[in-house]
C-alpha cells in the first residue's frame, strides 16, 4: 500500500477518538520508519514492507483505544525541548508553557535565582526555566520515584546541568534552611467528581497527578500554606489550575498573606496561572 493511502485510511480510523486524528496518523507512522513527516509529501507513492505496516497497524490500535500518542511515541515537545514520557507522569501540554512564560517576567533570567519546581513529572517546567534563565540552579520535585528517574534522564538529553531533582512529598524533600526567589507548581487540580476525567486522554494518564480534593483545590492550598517557609521576601508563587479555580486560588493567596495576586491567560483565553508574591 502506498503511503498516501495508508495515512488516508489511518486518519479516517483516528477520526471519532482524536481531533488531529491526519497529525496522529502521521507522528504514527513516521515513528515507526524514523523519519520526519515531511518525508510523507516528498515520497507519497512509497510502499512499505509488511514489517512496517504490522507495527504501524499495531499503534493505530492503540491510538483507535485513546492512548495517547505522547505514549506510543515515548516523547513529547515541550517549550524548546524533547522529552522523553511515560506513564508514571503527565503529558506536558502547551497550557503549561503559559506557566513557564509568567514564571519566566518575574525574574532577571541574568542573575543567580533559586527556583523550585513542585510536581515536577517529567520535568518540563523545571527545564525549560533552567535552560532559559542558565545563571540560576532549579530543584524539582516529585512524590514518584519513576517521575525523578525519568526527569533526570530528560536533563541529561536535553543537556541541562543547573538542575536537580528529588524525590518527596511536595516540600519534605527540602533542607529548612532552602530558600527560594521563585517557586512553580502543575499541581493535581481536577475535582475527583469531574466528568474529563474518564473522556480522551487523562483516562491513561495518573490520576494521582491530576485529582485532588476539595473540588481540586486542596493541594493548591497546602502549597500555599507551606511555601512562605520556603520564600525570600519578595519571591512568587505561580500556579496552574484549572480554567475556573482563578477566583479561588485567588481568594486562597489573599487570606495567606500575599500581595501582587494575579491571574494570567491561556490560549484559549482562560484564566490558566495564577501568581502571589511573599511580602517582606
Amino acid at each position: 500500500m502506498r503511503i498516501d493511502e495508508l495515512l488516508k485510511g489511518a486518519s479516517e480510523r483516528l477520526y471519532s477518538v482524536s481531533d488531529t486524528a491526519q497529525l496522529d496518523a502521521q507522528l504514527l507512522l513516521a515513528h515507526v520508519l524514523d523519519v520526519a513527516t515531511s518525508y510523507f509529501y516528498t515520497w507519497p507513492e512509497k510502499q512499505l514492507n509488511q514489517a512496517s505496516l504490522d507495527a504501524f497497524e499495531s499503534l493505530l490500535l492503540r491510538r483507535e483505544q485513546g492512548e495517547p500518542v505522547a505514549y506510543l511515541l515515548k516523547h513529547q515537545a515541550f517549550w524548546t525541548l524533547d522529552l522523553e514520557v511515560d506513564v508514571s507522569t503527565l503529558i506536558p501540554r502547551a497550557d503549561t508553557e503559559r506557566l513557564v512564560e509568567v514564571a519566566l517576567s518575574l525574574i532577571d533570567v541574568s542573575e543567580s535565582n533559586h527556583i523550585l519546581d513542585l510536581g515536577t513529572g517529567t520535568g518540563a517546567i523545571a527545564l525549560a526555566l533552567a535552560a532559559e534563565a542558565p545563571q540560576s540552579t532549579v530543584v524539582g520535585v516529585d512524590l514518584v520515584e519513576g517521575a525523578v528517574a525519568l526527569a533526570q534522564r530528560n536533563a541529561q538529553k536535553n543537556q541541562i546541568q543547573n538542575v536537580s531533582f528529588k524525590q518527596g512529598s511536595w516540600f519534605d524533600a527540602l533542607q529548612s534552611e532552602d530558600a527560594f526567589d521563585l517557586i512553580v507548581s502543575n499541581p493535581p487540580y481536577i475535582d475527583p467528581e469531574d466528568e474529563h476525567l474518564s473522556q480522551g486522554d487523562v483516562r491513561f494518564e495518573p490520576k494521582s497527578a491530576l485529582v485532588a480534593d476539595n473540588h481540586g483545590l486542596a493541594d493548591i492550598e497546602y502549597i500555599i500554606q507551606q511555601a512562605p517557609s520556603f520564600m525570600k521576601a519578595k519571591a512568587y508563587l505561580v500556579f496552574e489550575h484549572g480554567y475556573d479555580q482563578a477566583r479561588a486560588v485567588r481568594e486562597l493567596f489573599a487570606q495567606a498573606g500575599f500581595e501582587q495576586v494575579a491571574s494570567f491567560q491561556d490560549l484559549a483565553g482562560n484564566d490558566r496561572v495564577t501568581i502571589g508574591q511573599w511580602p517582606v
